[in-house]
């Protein structure tokens, strides 16, 4: 399963603080999630308040 930081995205940063192995990253304006090194824990789907992280097909 993959995730997708969406436009409702804040930009808090407290998903890119709760991801154990920094697959996220401040992108320019927006936070980014590398795909090649995200395990799909979900830790960052349940930190953010804004519910703008989902999942996508692979």
């Amino acid at each position: 399963m993959l995730y997708e930081i969406t436009d409702d995205c804040s930009l808090c940063g407290r998903c890119a603080d709760e991801c154990q192995i920094t697959a996220i990253k401040e992108e320019g304006q927006k936070y980014e999630i590398d795909q090649g090194i995200c395990v799909a824990c979900g830790a960052c789907v349940f930190i953010c308040d804004e519910g703008a992280i989902v999942k996508v097909a692979n």
